[in-house]
């Protein structure tokens, strides 16, 4: 009996859940939370024989409650392929082309070499009334963020065992978020001298599976702390805060970085071709395809590098 499951397709979930491991997939805890709400869905449309009409596919295919469209679109493009194994297995279920995402207007902030020494500043500056210990560890942690354009999330779980502080290499440790990726950054010289004085003043205190950025009660930063010490900071710089998540974000940081290493990396001959799949890796991307809006956003604010290789980004991606 199915301890994650409870609708008729109860049974089949489980086998596809056990066959999505067998496959090796790393992010299929992720998945189980669609795979959860599919199941949520055939319970409430009364559904007790294995099949899945039109119908239901329609119905399952529109926008739930409040749900956003990236949401949506991951939902149905990840359960398309449930429904397409059921088919294989010669059940009767409805099969449904992926629906499109539907990109917004939105545009991330990319912060002016300006706006960086204002901000920095102000880190640097803060004096905290609670964690002491954020006098030393905020001017690394933002640092981290917009030198090498590592996640909020992946850096709070950031290990002393991870940071190699010989080579100047930290291994960012796997979240369910991005389908349980690990990869590494390499620090430039001045971050890694930072990471080292950084170290002396409090790795000494820490066990290996420590981590190195945490709160006054010892636990690892969260994501909602850190968003409310950047709004603060963006006051300090006096950077403009635009209302409805609009920005400028913490993630911005990381637009901020791709958009700066494109234009690094180019201006020193390197073609696009090449430079996608570096930027897509040290990324952490799933694939170059995913990378290709950085690039599109470098050529927009620096028209001259499309001129300089005399390529059209459609072309470029034609395949994708």
């Amino acid at each position: 009996m199915s301890t994650m499951f409870s609708s008729i397709f109860a049974d089949l979930l489980d086998e596809y859940v056990k066959y999505r491991k067998d496959c090796g997939i790393k992010g299929i805890i992720g998945e189980c939370s669609t795979y959860k709400k599919l199941d949520r869905f055939i319970n409430e449309e009364c559904i007790t024989d294995i099949v899945f009409t039109k119908e239901h596919a329609e119905r399952w295919k529109a926008q739930l409650g409040n749900e956003s469209s990236k949401t949506r679109y991951e939902r149905i493009n990840l359960t398309k392929h449930f429904f397409e194994y059921l088919f294989i297995k010669g059940y009767k279920v409805t099969q449904f082309r992926d629906i499109r995402f539907v990109k917004t207007k939105f545009a991330p902030h990319i912060y002016t070499e300006e706006e960086i020494v204002r901000y920095f500043h102000a880190v640097d500056t803060f004096i905290p009334k609670r964690c002491q210990k954020n006098v030393v560890q905020l001017p690394v942690f933002f640092r981290l963020l917009y030198c090498c354009g590592t996640r909020v999330t992946e850096t709070c779980l950031i290990r002393k065992k991870d940071v190699d502080l010989e080579n100047g290499i930290i291994r960012l440790r796997s979240t369910t978020t991005k389908k349980n990726k690990e990869r590494y950054i390499v620090l430039s010289e001045s971050l890694t001298s930072l990471i080292k004085e950084y170290a002396e003043k409090t790795f000494y205190s820490l066990p290996e599976d420590g981590y190195i950025f945490t709160t006054y009660q010892g636990t690892p930063f969260k994501k909602e702390s850190i968003q409310v010490l950047h709004r603060r900071f963006l006051q300090m710089a006096k950077i403009p805060i635009i209302g409805g998540g609009s920005g400028p974000r913490l993630h911005d940081f990381r637009h901020t970085f791709a958009v700066n290493s494109f234009k690094a990396l180019i201006d020193k001959g390197i073609d696009m071709y090449v430079s996608l799949p570096v930027m897509s890796a040290y990324l952490g991307h799933d694939s170059i395809a995913a990378t290709e809006h950085y690039l599109r956003m470098t050529t927009n604010m620096y028209p001259y590098i499309e001129e300089k290789f005399g390529k059209n980004l459609d072309s470029v991606f034609s395949d994708f």
